[in-house]
Order: C-alpha cells, then sequence, then structure tokens
C-alpha cells in the first residue's frame, strides 16, 4: 500500500487495538464479522467503488455502511468498517485488504487471549512446510475447478482438533478466498501477523539436526541483539544443509551451513 492507503490503515489498526483493549469485546465474533465484510467488498466492486470514492464525503459512506451493516452485524464491526470508509484510498482494493487484515488481527487477539498465539505461529509456519513438501495437497488446496466448500471440508479434516482454532479459521479463510494472491504469499502474510501481535520478527531457521533447547534460546538472544526487537523462531530441519544453520529474517538471509560454504569454495575454484 503507499500513501492514503497506509496512513488509513495504521489508524484502523490503532482503533481495532483500542477496541480489543476491552475484554469485553468478543474478538474471535469481530473477525468473523469483518471476515464476511471482506467478501462482500471482494465480491461488490461497484460498492467498494462508492465506499472509496473520494468525490463522496466521509459521512455520506459511513451512513451508507450503517445502512448495510447495520443488524447484520455487530455494532463494534459497523464503528470499524464506518472509520475505514471515512479515511482516503489510493485503491479500492486497498480497502479490502485493510478489512481482511483486520479480521486476522482480531483472530489473532483472540489466540493472544487464549495463551494460544505462539501455538498458532507454529501451525502456521508447519501448514506452510506440509503444503510446500505435497504437490498433490497444494494442487488440491488451490484448483481453480474445487468448489470453495470442498476446499474448506479438506482443510477441516486435516485441520479440525489437530491445530488451534483460530490457526484452522485463518486457513480455512484464506484457501476459500485467495483474492488472488498464491498459498505460499498468503501464509507468509498471516505468519508475520502473528508475530507482530507480541512486536516480534519472524526468523525462519533451518539445521541439519534439531536445535536444543539451550541452542534455540542462544540463537534467539542473538538475533535479537541483532535486530533490535524479540525474534520468533520458526524451526525446520533438513539434513540436506550439513552442519551450521540457515537463518532468513524477511528476505535477509544469514548462512552458516557447510554446504553453503562447500558451494562458495567450488566456486571459488572454479574462477
Amino acid at each position: 500500500m503507499n500513501g492514503a492507503s497506509r496512513e488509513a490503515l495504521a489508524a484502523a489498526r490503532e482503533r481495532l487495538d483500542a477496541l480489543t483493549d476491552n475484554t469485553s469485546v468478543d474478538a474471535a465474533k469481530l473477525a468473523e464479522e469483518l471476515a464476511s465484510v471482506t467478501a462482500l467488498l471482494d465480491r461488490e466492486v461497484s460498492l467498494r467503488r462508492v465506499l472509496t470514492d473520494p468525490a463522496q464525503s466521509g459521512e455520506s459512506k459511513a451512513e451508507l455502511v450503517a445502512r448495510l451493516l447495520g443488524g447484520q452485524v455487530g455494532g463494534e464491526t459497523v464503528d470499524l468498517v464506518s472509520g475505514l470508509v471515512r479515511s482516503r484510498w489510493s485503491q479500492s482494493r486497498d480497502l479490502v485488504d485493510s478489512v481482511e487484515e483486520l479480521a486476522n488481527t482480531a483472530d489473532l487477539t483472540a489466540a493472544q487471549r487464549g495463551g494460544s498465539l505462539d501455538d498458532v505461529e507454529d501451525e502456521l509456519f508447519r501448514f506452510g512446510r506440509i503444503v510446500g513438501s505435497d504437490k498433490e495437497l497444494r494442487s488440491a488446496l488451490t484448483s481453480r475447478t474445487a468448489t470453495a466448500s470442498a476446499k474448506g471440508e479438506l482443510l477441516r479434516s486435516l485441520l479440525g482438533g489437530k491445530a488451534q482454532p483460530v490457526t484452522e479459521r485463518i486457513i480455512v479463510r484464506l484457501v476459500t478466498q485467495p483474492r488472488g494472491r498464491s498459498l505460499e504469499a498468503g501464509l507468509d502474510s498471516l505468519s508475520k501477523l502473528a508475530a507482530e501481535r507480541r512486536d516480534r520478527m519472524v526468523a525462519v531457521v533451518t539445521s541439519a539436526v534439531p536445535l536444543s533447547d539451550r541452542q534455540k534460546q542462544r540463537l534467539g538472544d542473538a538475533l535479537a541483539k541483532l535486530y533490535g526487537r524479540q525474534m520468533h523462531l520458526n524451526l525446520d530441519v533438513d539434513p540436506a544443509v550439513l552442519g551450521g544453520i540457515s537463518v532468513r529474517v524477511g528476505d535477509e538471509i544469514i548462512n552458516g551451513t557447510v554446504a553453503e560454504r562447500l558451494e562458495e569454495a567450488t566456486r571459488r575454484m572454479a574462477g
């Protein structure tokens, strides 16, 4: 997002945080209602354009939201969406993206309240690894011919009772309403959003053998010191790295594996 849209989303995040700081607010219900608004705006292009039209006053757009959503969703959801449409947007699509992010954030807030946010982060990562290694499963989840209902049922059979309810909900939404994104990009975005709930960055750590608790603690402390923020470690084991570890934080890779050093030596010899 650029310019006005980025500012509008930042303001909406603050309003959501202020709202969910009140423990009497049902964050999971709020997430469900925001997800339904996302689906509505994604489906109704003309409505989306009206609600982001800079020629229309913010109040008139908020009144339209109240008429459309009043009685369909709770007052908190109406207030959040009304605040969104009062803002200016660089592109109408940015409004839908923002409502969707707020829905996922509300669900992650529910997980945080229930003490399961760490589990959700780990489950998102593990699910991404499973999908990446199972071409048949990925094909089934991204098929353009399969219905959203069929995909949802497949996911519930895979995740039901084996993952946190929040994990299941947000993955089902991602798969059944991809909105043009790849499955991998969507999962990565969800993982980052989950980490941000604790103001943490995500480090994907690949090692030849599982790290001990002491090693994980030392690595987490070192990365937190390096980046100036608490770090959540997503751990993966790959014998192909031979030894050492590889750490990816965003687009930055810190590679200390034997395989990488062998490749470097080979490149030097070839040169």
